[in-house]
C-alpha cells in the first residue's frame, strides 16, 4: 500500500506541471482552432533559457522564471504575428496550413538549438536537486513540490485573468464564438496573437519547472507536444479545467506504469488511457466535468 500511495502522490506533483503545458496549448487551441504542433519546442526553448541563466548568472531555474516566460511570451507572439495570423488570409487547398507552419516552427526551433548547443544532454543541479522530506513512510522530493506550488499559483493567475479582467473575458469570447466576438467589438486577431503568447509563456513556465527534474537535449521537445496534445484531447479541447484534470491523469498513470509495469512502458500507459478515451469517451473529460 505505502508503494501506491508514494507512485499516486508522484504522479500527481508531476501532473501538476503537465497540467501547465496543457493549459498552455488548450488555450491557443481554444482561440486559434488549431493543434500548437511546436508547442513542445516552445518549451525546450525555455528550458535552454532557464540552463543558461543558471549556467552564466548561477539564478536559480525556479527564479528564471522571470527571464523564460516573458521571452517565450514575446516569441510566440512574433511567431503568431509574422508567420501565423498571414495565413489566415492566404487560399490554400490545405485549410490546416497554420497547423503545418507549427510544425515547421518546431522543426527550425530544434535545429537551431542543436547548432547552438549540440545534441549532447545537459542537466541543471542545484542544492536542492535531490532533497526530500518524508511523510510517516512517504517520501516527497523537493523540487516537484516547489514546482508543484509554484504550478498552482500559476494556475490561479491564469483563472484570475480569464474570468476577472476585460481582456481575459475577450479571449473567452473569441474562443466561445469568434463571429460574436467580432461583432461586439473585440479585436479577434489581436486576441489570437495574445493568446499564442500566453500559451507559450505558460510552456515556457512548464520547461523551467521541469529542467531540475529532466535531463536536457535539442529532441526533447517532441514528446512534450504529443503529451500537451494528449492532456488537451484528455481534458476536452478547449477546456481550462479539463487540461489540469488531464494533465494529473497523465502524470498518475506514467507514475503508476513505471512502478507496475516498466520504465520502459511509461508513456506507453498514458497512450493507452488516450485511445480509450477517444474510443468511448471523445468529449474528453470535459463531458464528465461539464467545464
Amino acid at each position: 500500500m505505502e508503494v501506491f500511495v508514494q507512485t499516486f502522490v508522484s504522479g500527481i506533483l508531476i501532473g501538476g506541471i503537465y497540467g501547465l503545458i496543457g493549459l498552455g496549448m488548450t488555450l491557443i487551441m481554444g482561440v486559434m482552432k488549431i493543434i500548437n504542433l511546436a508547442h513542445g519546442q516552445l518549451m525546450m526553448v525555455a528550458m535552454y533559457i532557464t540552463f543558461l541563466m543558471f549556467e552564466s548568472l548561477h539564478l536559480d531555474p525556479y527564479f528564471s522564471l522571470l527571464v523564460a516566460m516573458p521571452a517565450l511570451f514575446v516569441i510566440g507572439v512574433l511567431l503568431q504575428k509574422y508567420l501565423l495570423n498571414p495565413l489566415l488570409n492566404v487560399d490554400s487547398i490545405l485549410p490546416e496550413n497554420q497547423v503545418l507552419m507549427t510544425v515547421g516552427i518546431g522543426m527550425v526551433l530544434t535545429e537551431i538549438i542543436r547548432f547552438i548547443f549540440q545534441s549532447d544532454y545537459k542537466s541543471v543541479k542545484t542544492s536542492y536537486s535531490s532533497s526530500a522530506v518524508y511523510l510517516g513512510g512517504i517520501s516527497f522530493n523537493v523540487p516537484m513540490i516547489v514546482a508543484f506550488g509554484i504550478a498552482l499559483g500559476l494556475t490561479a493567475l491564469l483563472f484570475f485573468f480569464l474570468l476577472k479582467t476585460d481582456v481575459g473575458k475577450s479571449v473567452r469570447a473569441t474562443a466561445q464564438n469568434r463571429d460574436a466576438a467580432l461583432l461586439m467589438g473585440i479585436n479577434a486577431q489581436w486576441i489570437t496573437v495574445l493568446t499564442y503568447g500566453l500559451g507559450s509563456a505558460f510552456a515556457a513556465a512548464a520547461g523551467s519547472l521541469l529542467l531540475p527534474i529532466f535531463y536536457l537535449f535539442p529532441d526533447i521537445g517532441g514528446p512534450f507536444t504529443l503529451k500537451a496534445f494528449v492532456i488537451t484531447i484528455l481534458g476536452g479541447m478547449g477546456s481550462t479545467v479539463g487540461a489540469i484534470v488531464g494533465g494529473v491523469v497523465l502524470g498518475v498513470a506514467e507514475s503508476m506504469g513505471a512502478t507496475y509495469l516498466s520504465m520502459a512502458l511509461k508513456d506507453a500507459v498514458g497512450m493507452v488511457i488516450f485511445l480509450l478515451v477517444l474510443i468511448f469517451l471523445p468529449g474528453g473529460l470535459k463531458a464528465l466535468t461539464k467545464v
